[in-house]
């Protein structure tokens, strides 16, 4: 009776993960993107199922079916808002290609050519996640795209807001901007120096925890027992 409740109310929620896949899907061919690039094509129903099956197998009861549902839910919630680590590996890309692209944006502006155009060439010569980027960024431009509209297609790159900033800026103050993004460049590797820095040092630390941890018994048993062993051993 147990399993029998069980299933009926996880297969509620599978029906419910279904449905939500098939609305995304639906979302996909209007958009017109393949069906297959779906995120609701990962296995994430599944480990919610199991979750809340595990929940109710352990418990043994049928009240532990709402408890069920609940993990269930829950699990799919949480693995809902984890980042997947192809947009992770992606935005990291964009940031490391993101200093070498404002030099050669700042560049090929030097050379005489206009924002719309020098954002396209460098955006074929970068490829990459940043790449598509400036590319949606110089078609957005060349189809007479306000430049705040324009730029907002660098959102989400972390350093990216200073490049758009400097790009709005100079649109609208008429401003050189390949002096701004050589100066934005140089930041931007200033910083990646720092946070590697900062890394470094943050891994000497966390090695040195696991060290104390296995040391530190060590010290009390061969230091400090004996010590105590012997001062009661005269007091009593």
């Amino acid at each position: 009776m147990i399993i029998v409740l069980g299933m009926i109310g996880l297969a509620g929620l599978l029906g419910l993960s279904f449905a939500q896949r098939w609305a995304v899907r639906r979302r996909l061919l209007r958009l017109g993107r393949s069906p297959g690039d779906s995120p609701g094509r990962s296995p994430r129903f599944l480990i919610d199922v199991a979750a809340g099956l595990a929940v109710v197998g352990l418990v043994g009861h049928w009240w532990a079916v709402p408890f069920g549902i609940a993990t269930g839910v829950g699990v799919d919630q949480f693995l809902r808002r984890r980042e997947p680590a192809d947009v992770r590996a992606a935005r990291q890309r964009a940031v490391e290609d993101l200093p070498l692209g404002a030099d050669l944006l700042a560049a090929v502006l030097r050379a005489g050519a206009p924002v719309d155009r020098a954002v396209s060439a460098v955006a074929d010569a970068l490829g990459g996640p940043l790449g598509e980027r400036l590319d949606r960024v110089g078609r957005s431009l060349r189809l007479g795209a306000e430049p705040p509209e324009a730029w907002a297609h660098l959102a989400g790159v972390p350093g990216a807001d200073r490049l758009v900033a400097a790009a709005v800026r100079s649109s609208a103050s008429g401003g050189a901007l390949a002096g701004a993004l050589t100066r934005l460049a140089d930041d931007l590797r200033g910083d990646r120096s720092v946070a590697v820095e900062a890394a470094a040092h943050r891994a000497g630390v966390l090695i040195v925890l696991p060290l104390g941890l296995c040391f530190l018994p060590a010290f009390v048993l061969a230091g400090l027992v004996p010590v105590v062993a012997a001062v009661l051993s005269d007091v009593l």
